[in-house]
């Protein structure tokens, strides 16, 4: 389902507060498991040039717009640095 369709929808929730961050969250998980392709960073930029997202009003479309946003940042896609254990040969 595409971007603008579920903020459609959510724009008709009456959430607020941490229901609307659910119901976001939730919408957000249906996008990203309806996309053909690979949910990158890019695919969250385009997903925000939508009118929908750049025009959205409900606390729920504006906290799946949060979502988009962070997606399309890449932060999250950084690299977790280990360090290497010293092996010791016996």
């Amino acid at each position: 389902m595409s971007a603008g369709r579920i903020l459609s929808g959510l724009e008709t929730s009456d959430a607020t507060g941490a229901e609307a961050e659910a119901v976001a969250r939730m919408g957000f998980l249906e996008w990203v498991f309806a996309e053909p392709d690979a949910v990158t960073a890019r695919a969250a930029q385009v997903a925000l040039d939508c009118p929908e997202a750049r025009n959205a009003v409900s606390p729920a479309a504006q906290a799946f717009v949060g979502f988009l946003k962070q997606a399309g940042s890449g932060g999250a896609a950084r690299p977790v640095r280990r360090r290497r254990r010293a092996l010791a040969l016996h």
